[in-house]
């Protein structure tokens, strides 16, 4: 079974290889054109597909974002489920322009320093997370508050909160005097990370570390959160107990996660995740280019063959 011991220090190598990378988020939405606003309009994402009830969406030809609509209600607060998917874009100009693509709409957004990287929050109209990401690592390190240290350190030794504003009219300046404004997300977009609600931060690090296999990053007990990754920063996962602890799944038929996808180089590191499922007594359901399993709380994941 998972050890959820409380552990001081959390930081370990990967067990899965670097190699590993997220693949496309599987959501589900109310209403088809509600969503589109958002996905597509805002954030930028192409519509590569449409079958039935399923939108899938990415940028330059890769699949990002599944969206199932039909949902019968909204994302429900202080569930299980997800926080935000992050898409982490290639150049600092293209989280300008998505910011601009929010403005003209009227869209609210929430745009961030971590240092290690600028972030742009918000939310389609059902109310799933969105993160548009430029990595920034740098910039400077990350700290351990619950050690007395800053959140993050600046490469000249400065402190940083981690949770400064994004100046806008500095990242504006990248698109120039004279821009052209983009539609849509270049090529090279890419899922960078997915952050979760779970009811326990050391079970969900033991699974997320110990049993999937990402390397430990940080378990800050005082902001409620937790990161796991591969082999450099930011994370590749996060999670928070932000919902409560007496967090469960949503009702049937809620917006919100359906499942992400980590997708695995080879059989090897597919096998070796099955057998770490299975001898801490995770579910495991097999699909066709790989296995389906649960974290201890409920949320989703697939793990496939590249």
């Amino acid at each position: 079974m998972i050890d959820a011991s409380v552990q001081t220090n959390v930081k370990s190598a990967p067990l899965i290889p670097l190699t590993t990378k997220l693949g496309p988020v599987h959501l589900a939405v109310t209403d088809r054109a509600k969503a589109l606003a958002i996905w597509q309009d805002v954030v930028g994402l192409d519509l590569i597909e449409e079958s039935g009830n399923v939108l899938t969406l990415g940028a330059g030809g890769t699949p990002l974002i599944v969206l199932e609509t039909g949902a019968l209600r909204p994302v429900v607060p202080r569930s299980i489920g997800l926080y935000h998917v992050a898409i982490h874009v290639p150049q600092r100009a293209d989280l300008a322009q998505m910011a601009v693509r929010a403005l003209q709409r009227n869209v609210r957004i929430s745009p961030t320093d971590h240092l290690v990287s600028e972030a742009i929050y918000l939310w389609d109209l059902d109310g799933n997370g969105i993160e548009i990401t430029f990595e920034t690592p740098w910039r400077g390190t990350l700290g351990d508050p619950d050690k007395g240290q800053t959140y993050a350190v600046t490469a000249d030794g400065k402190p940083h909160s981690g949770r400064e504003p994004i100046d806008l009219n500095g990242l504006l300046a990248e698109l120039g005097t004279n821009p052209v404004l983009a539609a849509r997300m270049p090529a090279g977009t890419r899922i960078g990370h997915v952050h979760v609600h779970v009811n326990d931060l050391a079970q969900a690090m033991a699974f997320y570390r110990d049993v999937i296999g990402f390397g430990g990053f940080l378990l800050i007990h005082s902001f409620g959160m937790g990161d796991v990754g591969l082999d450099y920063m930011p994370h590749s996962l996060a999670f928070n107990i932000w919902s409560g602890p007496q967090a469960s799944l949503p009702p049937a038929g809620s917006a919100g996660l359906r499942w992400f996808t980590i997708v695995l180089p080879d059989q090897a590191a597919l096998d070796s995740v099955r057998t770490r499922l299975a001898d801490a007594g995770a579910t495991i359901d097999p699909l066709p280019n790989g296995i389906e399993t649960r974290d201890p709380f409920g949320n989703r994941l697939q793990l496939l063959l590249a």
